[in-house]
Parts: C-alpha cells; structure tokens; sequence
C-alpha cells in the first residue's frame, strides 16, 4: 500500500510538474505573440497575430491620425499643434493592448491636442529618426518641434488625457510670460532664424527634376534634417552664401536645400547617410559631393569656382548710350572702363590689338565677375573729366565702383602686365581711389557703334582732334608748323 500510494503521489507529481511546465511555456508563447485572444486556441492566436500585423492597429474612421515619412513633416513639424504621436509594432502585445485606450484619448482631445501613430516597424526610418527603441513609444511634440518630450506617464485613456491637457496648459504659460515665441518648426526655422533664406530655393521629391536635371544652371543642393544640430549652424551661412551667390553669378548657380526627412525618394536615389550633405549639379554630369568648408566665404568661393568654369567670355561693350554705361555699371561690383585712341590715329589694327589687351585680361579676372568698356576718346568726353582721364594720353583706364561713385586710374603702361599689376592691386584692396566727379555719372552721348573699319577724316573733324589733343594726346601731324625751325641749327648727332 505505501508503495502504491508513493507511487501514486510521484505519478501525480510527474503530472503536475508536466502541467505546471505546459502551462509556463503557454504563457511565454502567448506573451511573445502578443496575446490576440484570452484563449489559448493555437490557430486563433496565430491568425490574429498576422491579420494585425498586416492591416495596423488603426483606421481611417478612427479619431487617430496615421502618420507616416511623406506626412509627417506637414501633419506634426509644420503644425501649430500640439502633438501626441505613439510609435508601435502591430505585432507587440503592448501596443495592441494600448490600442483602445489611445483611441478613446483621441476622440476626447480631438479639436485640443492632435493625436497621431506611427506604425515604426513599416516605418523604421521615421522611427530611428526620432529614437525609437522600443514598443509602444509616447512622444509629446510641442513649443519646440524639433525637440519632442518622452511621455512616461500611465497607458490608460484617463492618464494619457491629462498629460496632453498639462502639457497645453504649460505652453500657454509660457506664451503668456512671453518665453516661448511660438511653435517652432523645421519649415519655419529655415524660413525665419539665422537670416533671410528667400534666395535658398526648397526642393522636393516632385520638382527636383525639372528645376535642377534639366537646368544648364549650376546647382548646389543641400540635404538637410530639421532636427540636426549639424544643419542648424550651416543654416544662416547657407543663406547669407544664397544671395551673394545669386547676385555675383545673376543667378547661374543657384542654392537650394531638400528636407531629406520629407523627401526620402531624393534622399534614397542619392546616397544620403549623414546631414547635412551638400551635393554639385551640372547639366550632363553625375553628381558630386562638395567637401569643402561650412562657412559663408568657403560656399561663395566654391560658388563662384563653378561659375567661372562654366561661364561664357565676358562681354566687352563699347559706350554707345547711357543705358549700356549703367546697366553695366549698376549690375557689377566694378565696371573695367577704358578710353582707346582715335579710329584715326590707330586704325582698325591697333585698336583691334588693345581690344584684345582688354578681352585678356577680362578672361583672367572673369571670378571677378567685373563689368567691361571702352569708348573712343572724345566720345564720352564728360565722363573723361569726371573719372581723370586724360591727363596720361591714350589709351587709359579706370576702375568704377558705381555703388560708392569712387574709381582708380591706370598709371601703368596699357599692356598686360601693366593692367594685371593694377587689378591685381584691385583685387586685394590696394591702390588710390578718388570720388567721381560731380558725385554721379554725367551725361552720356549717343553715338554710332564702332564698325570695325579703318577711320576717315573729314574736314570739321579737324578741331575737336586739335581740343582731344591738347588734354594731353599728340598732335597730328598736319597740325604741326614747321616754317620757323632753322634745321641748320640741329647738330648732325641728334638726328
């Protein structure tokens, strides 16, 4: 009898131990399955499991609003709202059993606090943005958008309720001590701190094709995250670099940015890894990083490298009208202007060869991005008085600042030497300058374009070339009087 009962007792231990182990391991399957029904109905745990797992945990009837990469920036950064967004798995037992309660939250906050979710694992990279680490995960998006809170508070409808309302009452604190200037958003931060941004053109994944691939435009592309640190501080230096860029090339390299956050199809088609990453488009040519310095002077340099390889010659004009004499003027930080010899006194040739002088040295100093001109002497002869020219003979040369109406004279020798030492002193800040005369720009003449052909004289011409002269030139030769001069005085050995 004591055996039999002893074996009794170990066999119903040997069955109970067997139960207790069932059971234990029931419970770990359901818990890593996320337990779908109280049941314990092998099949029915499964298909519940895949069924969320494929459709989410929430509908277009709910109160709660799906977020995702392409609306998340719009719904939440941009927005004045304060915002509740849970991150969760359809496959995590928690975030199913959140699920109603976070449902009830929203239809009792909706017009308050927006509440939104974010399905992190179809959407990890949105996730990751924000750290999501694990499931569910409760981010309160307020003031500072860019900055959102970790909500650590109870999973229940009441508690997740007066959180949002907390959390409202503390901004309109803050907006009423005047400590919170408002929301703050990626959009608006590029919009309005650190500087104008109006010239910074924003791309996205619909327009950047058709404003920068097919472009014959330079474009240098910034790709961006709204909330790195990184992209905050080349913020304000982007922007500055944007418009003196756009004003020194007139708008042949342009500067632009791409929320890569927003825009991940751009992101993804070019490599994105880290932010910020500024790219180089040219027409016809794979892109390429730029690796250069984050500061203003950095970007305008390697700005204005870009457009000097890929801009035309510039454009030598003759002072015809007043029109060319201040669009020119008007438009560059400096106008080239030089003041060439008579038609009659050097003839297609010569004048050709200092045209050539200057279309030189124009080539050699195109970063500069100067204007260039020349007329005849005596052409535009107010504008010789009110720049010095003349006192030197022809041909001669000023620098025009038309901005300041200051220039400096070539006292140089016109040839390439002579002028590359004189805009090389430009360049760096050196040399004489004086004031224009008359504090502007005077009258400016219309005359006859140059036609490319050797001069002729006619007979009233002969005046004004004696009164052109006499500033400084040679007379001509039939001009000279020769009937007193003894030749018998000369000594044989200056001749």
């Amino acid at each position: 009898m004591g055996g039999g009962h002893g074996g009794e007792r170990a066999a119903r231990g040997r069955r109970g131990g067997a139960g207790r182990l069932h059971r234990r391991r029931l419970r770990e399957l359901e818990a890593a399955m996320g337990v779908c029904a109280a049941g314990r109905l092998w099949w029915g745990i499964v298909s519940c499991t895949l069924f969320l797992a494929v459709n989410g945990l929430y509908s277009a009837s709910d109160d709660v609003i799906e977020l995702t990469p392409t609306n998340f920036n719009k719904e939440v950064i941009q927005s004045e709202s304060l915002w509740l967004v849970e991150f969760y798995a359809p496959w995590c037992g928690h975030c199913q059993r959140l699920t109603p309660e976070w449902k009830k939250a929203a239809t009792a906050l909706k017009g308050v606090v927006k509440v939104g979710a974010v399905d992190a694992d179809k959407h990890q990279s949105l996730g990751g943005q924000y750290g999501v680490r694990g499931f569910p995960t409760i981010k309160i998006f307020g003031a500072n958008k860019n900055k959102a809170e970790d909500y650590q508070g109870g999973r229940t409808s009441d508690a997740i309720v007066d959180a949002a309302l907390s959390a409202v009452r503390s901004l309109v604190k803050e907006r009423l001590s005047g400590r919170s200037g408002g929301y703050s958003s990626g959009k608006q931060s590029r919009e309005s701190g650190g500087g104008d941004k109006k010239d910074v053109i924003e791309l996205t994944d619909d327009s950047f094709d058709k404003n920068v691939i097919n472009s014959d435009d330079v474009w240098m592309v910034e790709f961006y995250a709204p909330w790195c640190g990184h992209c905050k501080n080349l913020e304000p230096e982007w922007a500055a670099a944007a418009t003196e860029v756009k004003e020194q090339t007139k708008g042949k390299v342009k500067l632009a940015a791409v929320d890569a956050t927003v825009n991940q199809m751009l992101a993804s088609r070019y490599g994105i890894r880290g932010f910020p990453t500024i790219k180089i488009f040219q027409k016809g040519e794979d892109p390429v990083d730029y690796d250069g310095g984050r500061t203003r002077s950095d970007i305008i340099a390697r700005a204005l490298d870009l457009f000097s390889d890929n801009a035309p010659p510039p454009e030598l004009l003759e002072i015809i009208s007043e029109d060319v004499l201040k669009s020119t003027c008007d438009a560059h930080q400096l106008c080239i202007i030089s003041v060439l010899p008579h038609i009659l006194d050097t003839g297609a040739s010569g004048r050709n060869s200092y045209l050539d002088v200057m279309l030189k040295m124009a080539e050699k100093y195109k970063k500069k991005m100067w204007g260039w001109l020349w007329a005849e002497a005596g052409a535009q002869s107010d504008l010789e008085s009110s720049l010095g020219i003349g006192g030197f003979g022809y041909p001669a040369m000023a620098a025009v600042n038309a901005r300041k109406m200051k220039f400096a004279l070539l006292k140089g020798s016109f040839s390439e030497q002579g002028i590359n030492e004189f805009l090389r002193e430009l360049s760096v800040g050196r040399g004489s300058t004086a004031p224009v005369g008359g504090g502007a720009f005077p009258k400016i003449h219309s005359v006859e374009p140059w036609d490319g052909k050797d001069g002729e004289i006619f007979m009233n011409e002969r005046e004004d070339r004696r009164e052109l002269y006499s500033r400084g030139g040679l007379p001509v030769e039939d001009d000279i009087d020769l009937s007193d001069v003894d030749l018998d005085d000369w000594d044989k050995d200056e001749l």
